[in-house]
């Protein structure tokens, strides 16, 4: 069975999926999303949303759901792990409306995730399918296809463009013939969230008060904190560099000895954080940023699934939100799809390998040691907090095509 020739066909219902569902829905396409998994968990963790993804949000008709459950912080907040002492601030609240014209959010994964959801349901224009992995495409024929396995047998869909929305581990990725697969890159993520009346949260939040997001800089470690779930929870996400790479996935059951190790000589109320709870290691594997993005014939990746990014610049969510409203807004209704496809490549790849750039020197400043972390210390002491916003004009202020 073939369906409709000039629906949009994306893999994977995640973040990128979804926003991509949306953008191209509210510009009068038919859209059919295909996930691999039964059921659709409400699992993840925390995500910041700067500007940049909350304008966005707000035009595919999800940012007013989320806010109900996000945290708005008043700014981001840099300290030493070991003193707590404040170095560096970025002041967010009203003031990141009024510079960068929407909101700065953090909120747990899964409220997003159902905001998305919620607002794909309303939209009759998109279909939604689950238990439905691609298990081959063509980019041979006359339009683009994909093969569904389902319970009730394989089928065959084509459509004006395949969207691959499926992740780091993309499948649609490897079908293509795509180079570049995933590589570990050495980092681990410690994640966990607490209970904000929690001994141990109520401890931080005495030793660092203010509704923030806080990042916790130490020699070859740092951690980020902020309230989730309408401040009911923190969510919490410590780094650390390892010589043993992890397998393939998103989380482990860590070994907090590694954690306790590296957070050695943080002050007692983070320090503590190690061994109060449990948490889950995520290894941290990048793509291949010179890697193809796009065929010409009708296919195109988006989110991690074509530029999966160290966490370092906190934009690995807004980066996929951006990817699906600027892809939309090149490919609908254009006459020439290989010259739009051809045209978003380039623009994203600028903007993304810009935000990879950025990470890697967060990375290497937060880590910092010794003389080069006093030096990290005496510049942004030095710094104004407008002057620090200024620095994220380019990023949080950026407006793609509408």
């Amino acid at each position: 069975m073939i369906a409709k020739a000039q629906s949009i066909l994306i893999a994977g219902a995640g973040i990128a999926g979804l926003s991509a569902a949306l953008a191209f829905a509210r510009r009068g396409a038919d859209v059919q999303i295909f996930e691999r998994a039964e059921k659709l968990e409400e699992v993840g963790a925390g995500l910041q949303l700067s500007p940049n993804a909350t304008r966005f949000l707000s035009r595919i008709g999800v940012l007013d759901e989320l806010m109900e459950t996000a945290v708005e912080p008043d700014a981001i907040v840099l300290r030493r792990a070991d003193t707590l002492r404040e170095i560096g601030r970025v002041p967010l609240g009203q003031a990141a409306r009024a510079r960068w014209g929407s909101p700065y959010l953090v909120s747990h994964r899964a409220d997003l995730q159902r905001a998305l959801l919620n607002a794909v349901a309303r939209q009759s224009s998109i279909k939604l399918s689950t238990n439905a992995p691609v298990s081959d495409i063509d980019l041979e024929s006359d339009a683009p296809r994909i093969a569904v396995g389902r319970h009730d047998g394989e089928r065959d869909v084509s459509g004006r463009l395949i969207v691959g929305a499926d992740g780091v581990w993309s499948t649609i990725r490897a079908l293509s013939g795509k180079v570049g697969e995933s590589r570990f890159v050495g980092q681990i993520a410690w994640r966990r969230t607490m209970a904000t009346d929690s001994p141990a949260a109520q401890a931080l939040l005495a030793a660092c008060p203010g509704r923030c997001v806080t990042a916790f800089l130490h020699p070859g470690f740092h951690m980020i904190a902020y309230p989730v779930r309408g401040g009911k929870a923190i969510n919490l996400a410590a780094f650390t560099p390892t010589r043993v790479e992890m397998s393939t996935g998103w989380s482990h059951e860590g070994q907090t000895s590694k954690l306790q190790k590296a957070m050695y000589g943080t002050a007692p109320a983070v320090a503590a954080l190690a061994t109060d709870g449990d948490w889950l290691a995520w290894p941290i594997h990048v793509a291949d940023l010179d890697a193809p993005w796009s065929a010409p014939v009708g296919l195109a990746l988006i989110g991690d699934a074509a530029h999966a990014m160290t966490p370092f610049a906190a934009q690995g969510a807004a980066m996929a939100i951006e990817d699906a409203e600027t892809l939309a807004a090149r490919t609908v209704d254009t006459p020439d799809l290989a010259a739009a496809l051809h045209t978003w490549t380039v623009e994203r790849r600028r903007r993304v390998l810009k935000v990879a750039r950025r990470g890697a020197f967060n990375h290497f400043a937060w880590h910092a040691w010794g003389p080069a972390a006093t030096a990290r210390d005496l510049v942004l002491k030095m710094r104004s907090p407008e002057s620090l916003m200024a620095d994220m004009d380019w990023l949080y202020g950026w407006d793609g095509p509408i």
